[in-house]
């Protein structure tokens, strides 16, 4: 009970002598302290929207206009051409020189803005131009020389976080014309004479009636909104869907490969739990600088970084709503059962990292049962989302259930501490590398909290991982964050000699809350149904997690072909040899280059990519055919980033067409083909992190994903470094089609590098410890 006393800021009897007030001047320092905080920030964000609100010029350029507008007007000239003394003739004051200088100064105020959104409209259309990305390495025009120039000119200040947003242009909306002759183009290879007859029919007919009538309205909309794809893209892709979200939305991310840092359980999760909260700091003051296209000046949209913590997604009955919260000082922990809230802060300050690795100790310690109904809640979050719907209205609107569920979905973030031991070890590490990766993606169900934004594992052995919610933001986002999580947590944050957390102790830190519940036989019920759901769910889903080591990006780049589109060849050869057939394949690009842009889909299978596959017998041709197929990758890859795609376009149109009330074959057919391989580029977007030269162990597995159709694959990759690619390849157990994709991957990776390079067969038979 001294942890309660010690909350009450102040207590009072009533006596014969009158009132006794006892004040608790530690309690008010607390207050005190975590008010001071507040305020900082609140300062912070004022001054933030200052800076970031006058971008790309300094808040200072405001008085050297100001001078600047004074000494002409000492020197007997006017630069106002009159309007100095008009604003002089509507001042109120009485005051001659008051008036003067006032009016001086309402001139150079509304000059200095002027300038600032003129300098803001050059830097957007400057933004706008994109046919550098088409033009050929070493053959770059004077034209794209220029701009680039002026690109760097217009953003030499160190800007923050958020300061391009408003310079960044508008997502373009293409033509009917031109995403249809695309659509037919990327469909060709995949279909008979007769199939691909019947879609230039249905494409021709929908030109022609339905789609100018719903370009018009997506045009309107493209004027209104900020993005026209990306509010409908969240919504309709990720909350109305009413299935799991569980594999088959959220993904997951991985530790290190070779090492773990610590072994100690508690203290791997104070070091991971601080470098997460020291990343939010940045994002909350913007201090992260703005990511960039590699090699460039490039900004690129970060609007996705507003949500990424004490965020969750809220469900719904027929769609679900994304909350965020402005801040936490807290996070949710779950431990064999039981649910505790873990304030992270104390008096306005973090907790060290020994603090927080102190307090988790305490949750491992703790001998105390989970509460009837307790231990399995969170499969509520991994089952179909209207019954949890339903049963969150009806069991968690009220009382200790609603204030216990407040504190998990309020959290900045949730933490698991597995009682697993996870990673590349033992006897067999392929295996259990496999299994790690099916534990991130869905646990036992109802360990982790899938509703989260974050949810973040650290398991008995001192390896740890992630678990992202999708909606909010797309896997580049969380990467750039959990790159910086598990560097600072090695390089900076560091561990002891006998691997504990740095710091000192407070030891008279409250302990964390266990939080109540009261969950009728109902709820259970419940519990029990969306567990069996999700249990079937995760029993179905086959990993296979392996680094290709045979070469890397290096050797690829030697070859003068780019490292993705060598994979996405590798990975549609792959296909043909375990299908005998080609499929409809998704590779995820991103559309930031434009304002509040998310995803768009490259149609990686295309008759280049086709004819090269069914021509590997005769090689030389065959290289011919190669290089082709990847050059016209990069084209569909860089007109996917322009705004030129064709998937999301569709998309729109159709939404438009199901608020208009009417059908399109065409639409129809093509927003139901399955994507049978379903593929993304993790970037390392931080390597100067890592230092790979000096810890070359220090190796990020990257992440993945579920299946997208139940007879099809998920591919994930990472290529780090010169030397490795990572696979993650994911599939389901009860399609019996699909077989262990990862042995297909690295044999034709193989097979195109020895085409590109005979002598590369050579050099690896004379060097087989590359391989192991």
């Amino acid at each position: 009970m001294a942890e309660a006393h010690q909350a009450v800021a102040f207590q009072f009897t009533i006596t014969p002598e009158g009132i006794d007030l006892h004040l608790s001047y530690q309690a008010l320092n607390q207050i005190y302290l975590s008010g001071l905080r507040s305020w900082k920030k609140r300062i912070s964000r004022i001054k933030n929207r200052i800076i970031k609100g006058v971008y790309p010029a300094s808040p200072s350029s405001w008085l050297f206009v100001v001078i600047a507008i004074l000494a002409t007007m000492y020197m007997q000239s006017d630069p106002s051409m009159g309007l100095i003394t008009k604003i002089r003739e509507h001042l109120p004051l009485s005051v001659y020189g008051s008036q003067t200088v006032l009016s001086v100064l309402l001139f150079s105020t509304l000059l200095w803005l002027s300038l600032i959104l003129a300098l803001r409209f050059c830097l957007k259309l400057l933004l706008s131009y994109h046919r550098w990305m088409f033009e050929l390495h070493g053959r770059i025009s004077t034209k794209t020389k220029v701009w680039a120039t002026l690109v760097r000119l217009l953003s030499s200040r160190k800007p923050l976080l958020y300061s391009y947003q408003t310079s960044l242009p508008h997502l373009p909306v293409p033509s009917i014309k031109d995403t249809l002759e695309r659509y037919l183009e990327s469909v060709k290879p995949l279909l008979d004479v007769a199939g691909f007859q019947r879609m230039t029919r249905l494409a021709a007919e929908f030109e022609k009636s339905l789609g100018n009538r719903l370009q018009k309205y997506l045009k309107l909309k493209a004027l209104w909104a900020t993005n026209y794809v990306s509010d409908w893209w969240e919504e309709y892709v990720y909350l109305r869907s009413r299935s799991p979200i569980m594999v088959n939305s959220n993904y997951y991310g991985m530790d290190f490969l070779y090492v773990t840092p610590t072994a100690t359980q508690a203290a791997r999760a104070g070091n991971t739990i601080t470098a997460l909260f020291l990343y939010r700091r940045k994002v909350n003051r913007e201090e992260l600088n703005p990511s960039r296209i590699p090699g460039t000046v490039i900004p690129l949209c970060a609007a996705q970084c507003e949500r990424m913590f004490n965020t969750t997604r809220m469900p719904g009955e027929e769609t679900d709503v994304l909350q965020h919260w402005q801040d936490s000082e807290f996070v949710a922990v779950y431990h064999r059962g039981r649910y505790f809230r873990l304030w992270v802060y104390r008096a306005g300050r973090l907790l060290s990292p020994r603090e927080i690795q102190y307090q988790i100790q305490r949750i491992l310690d703790d001998p105390s049962p989970p509460s009837p109904g307790e231990d399995k809640l969170g499969a509520l979050t991994a089952g179909n989302r209207t019954p949890w719907a339903q049963v969150r209205k009806q069991f968690f609107s009220s009382g200790v259930n609603k204030r216990s569920l407040d504190c998990i979905e309020k959290a900045a973030f949730f933490v698991t501490l597995d009682d697993q031991e996870e990673g590349m070890m033992g006897e067999n590490p392929s295996v259990n590398l496999d299994r790690y990766a099916k534990s991130l993606l869905h646990g036992k169900c109802y360990d982790r909290w899938f509703d989260k934004s974050l949810s973040v594992v650290v398991y008995k052995n001192g390896k740890n991982g992630l678990n992202a919610e999708h909606s909010w933001a797309d896997a580049p986002i969380v990467a750039h964050l959990w790159e910086f999580t598990l560097a600072t947590d090695a390089f900076h944050l560091g561990y002891t000699a006998d691997g504990n957390c740095r710091g000192e102790i407070e030891h008279s830190l409250p302990p964390p809350q266990r939080l109540s519940w009261d969950i009728p036989l109902q709820v259970q019920t419940h519990v029990s149904e969306s567990l069996a759901v999700a249990q079937a769910l995760a029993d179905d889903v086959d990993c296979h997690v392996f680094p290709f080591r045979e070469f890397g990006k290096g050797r690829i780049k030697k070859m003068k072909m780019s490292p993705d589109s060598f994979v996405q060849l590798a990975l549609q050869l792959a296909y043909y040899r375990d299908r005998g057939t080609f499929c409809l394949t998704y590779e995820a690009s991103m559309t930031r280059l434009f304002r509040e842009g998310r995803t768009e889909t490259v149609r990686s299978s295309s008759n280049e990519s086709c004819a090269f596959v069914l021509a590997l017998e005769d090689r030389e041709h065959c290289r011919k055919l190669f290089r082709k197929a990847s050059e016209k990758h990069q084209n569909l890859y860089r007109l996917a980033m322009t705004g030129s795609g064709i998937d999301r376009h569709l998309f729109c149109l159709y939404v438009v067409s199901k608020y208009l009330g009417v059908e399109s074959p065409f639409l129809k057919e093509v927003l139901s083909e399955p994507w049978r391989l379903s593929t993304s580029q993790t970037p390392v977007q931080q390597m100067e992190l890592f230092d790979l030269v000096n810890h070359p162990e220090f190796i990020s597995l990257g992440g993945g994903f579920g299946p997208v159709a139940d007879d099809g694959y998920g591919v994930s990759y990472i290529i780090m470094g010169e030397e490795m690619i990572n696979f993650h390849v994911s599939c389901k157990h009860s399609c019996t089609e699909t077989v262990r994709f990862g042995s297909q991957i690295s044999q034709a990776m193989m097979d195109l590098m020895t085409l590109l390079n005979p002598d590369f067969k050579e050099a690896t038979k004379a060097n087989p410890d590359k391989r192991s």
